[in-house]
């Protein structure tokens, strides 16, 4: 039997549960996650052009500096090491055209980090994606630059002038005419194949479907981000796409191409399920990917702009305290009078 009257208990504030997970580790994994996708635009950029690889570098330098920089100006701890910065990076070189300067980085970096992220506490505390919102204000104001597409297996020089760089409409540009005959020429350039495995023009991480969904099974895989953001985007997309296909275009092949064009699982996968920027609980969690699906179809098909993810879940992101303030958990144990009452306070 145990010896109570001796038994020495040590009491100490809490938590009293503690993990082996932090902010390193689950970084750490979204970067491993992101890999594939880095992988593939390396690959389908100019069979292995390392122009892609060089972009992304200097995104996650610029990053780590801006980071590093801001919090020593201010004599605050550094928090480097956390590899949120590193993340951000790498998201924001996923979403521009491989084309743009590498400057553009640089001043993205700056707005994703001092502007969206610092500026408001740092880690946890931003209320915007920060690589969305830095992609966002370089699209206000380089739209040229930002809409530029370099078609597949086109030869990119990793320095130098971009003007002899071959172009190509995305998929989505050419959905946005319409018309069946749109769509037409579209499955005759690039067939679902193409799409899935990212043979075609595009922002330089967002093109290959596989990768992105193995990176995504993965952070399921490993408890990183749960399926209900996820699943409930790319779900409405492909709902609303194959009930509302244009006349005379296939239902299934107009929703196929909008699954796997854009930023979709990019989005789904990486950005939307952002824990500081998304609600905290499963409910809230389903309306948020709900609302970032409508939207997106909305700017696709209505906007003047083929691509909805980018503004769709900044939009959503705007709307995440109004549903963590809402949709609470249920108090455990507590009578059906408390609950309510609780609930709406």
């Amino acid at each position: 039997m145990t010896d109570y009257k001796n038994l020495k208990l040590i009491a100490s504030s809490s938590p009293h549960i503690r993990s082996a997970v932090n902010t390193r580790s689950i970084m750490l994994d979204v970067i491993i996650a992101l890999l594939p996708a880095l992988a593939m635009s390396v690959w389908n950029f100019g069979n292995w052009n390392f122009r892609a690889l060089t972009m992304t570098l200097v995104s996650v330098v610029s990053c780590v500096v801006w980071e590093w920089l801001y919090r020593k100006l201010l004599k605050k701890n550094q928090m480097i090491d956390d590899l949120s910065a590193v993340v951000t990076g790498m998201l924001l070189a996923f979403v521009c055209p491989v084309t743009v300067p590498y400057w553009y980085l640089i001043l993205g970096a700056f707005a994703s980090i001092v502007l969206v992220k610092q500026l408001y506490g740092g880690i946890g505390c931003n209320f915007l994606n920060p690589a969305l919102a830095g992609r966002a204000i370089l699209l206000a104001s380089f739209a040229g630059a930002m809409t530029k597409w370099a078609a597949p297996d086109a030869a990119i020089p990793v320095v130098g002038s971009m003007t002899d760089v071959v172009t190509s409409a995305t998929p989505l540009a050419i959905m946005k005419e319409g018309t069946a005959e749109a769509f037409a020429n579209l499955t005759s350039a690039y067939s679902v194949g193409d799409m899935f495995l990212g043979r075609i023009g595009g922002s330089l991480g967002e093109t290959c479907a596989l990768a992105l969904l193995l990176g995504g099974l993965y952070l399921l895989f490993k408890k990183v981000i749960s399926w209900q953001i996820p699943v409930a985007y790319i779900a409405t997309v492909a709902v609303l796409t194959l009930i509302a296909a244009p006349a005379g275009v296939s239902n299934v092949d107009y929703m196929l191409y909008n699954v796997f064009g854009g930023g979709l699982f990019l989005g789904a996968f990486f950005m939307a399920t952002d824990y500081a920027t998304s609600p905290v609980t499963k409910p809230g969690q389903l309306i948020f990917g709900i609302g970032c699906g409508l939207l997106t179809c909305f700017i696709r098909r209505f906007g003047s702009y083929p691509e909805g993810v980018c503004y769709s879940i900044l939009i959503m992101n705007c709307t995440t305290w109004l549903l963590d303030k809402y949709i609470r958990p249920t108090i455990y144990g507590a009578p059906k009078k408390e609950k309510k009452e609780a609930a709406a306070k």
